[in-house]
């Protein structure tokens, strides 16, 4: 697997991380379809994700957790709002106080991601929209860019278990 970019676009108001995985469309869903899978990788190394709830079809919500070093827990949720099996998906993703609620103090974005043939692999592409640039700087202060560069990273280690 290698993270072929990740593309900050200030004037479309974006976040993109592209990757080339060497699995099928179809096996890559799996990674976002399946909550155990999606857990093992949403989060960076060091913030692992917990799925409480997970229902990835159109109307459906996913609620989780990332856990940091000390213990500390960041919630978000998702609402998924277009499937396209094994070739996209649209959501919004959200952040969220300890009950899972939607926290309106943190922006909320719509991820794309997008899964393509590419040679015997995928390309995956995942693109986050974001309201206002105020929105995407203060996600990024967050840390945002590096942290999907690193969950995205732990892909490899998951396919190769099969």
């Amino acid at each position: 697997m290698t993270v072929v970019d990740t593309i900050k676009d200030t004037d479309a108001l974006t976040l993109t991380v592209v990757t080339e995985l060497d699995a099928t469309p179809e096996r890559v869903w799996r990674l976002w379809s399946d909550a155990d899978q999606l857990g093992r990788w949403w989060g960076p190394p060091s913030w692992p994700a917990t799925f409480t709830a997970h229902d990835l079809t159109p109307g459906g919500t996913s609620k989780y957790h990332m856990t940091g070093p000390d213990g500390t827990e960041a919630h978000g949720w998702w609402r998924v709002r277009r499937t396209d099996e094994p070739r996209s998906l649209e959501l919004e993703d959200g952040f969220a106080d300890a009950d899972g609620n939607p926290d309106d103090s943190l922006p909320v974005t719509v991820m794309r991601v997008d899964l393509t043939p590419a040679g015997a692999g995928t390309r995956m592409t995942i693109t986050s929209q974001f309201a206002t640039a105020e929105a995407l700087e203060q996600v990024l202060g967050m840390g945002m860019a590096e942290g999907m560069r690193e969950a995205v990273g732990q892909i490899p280690a998951l396919l190769a278990e099969g």
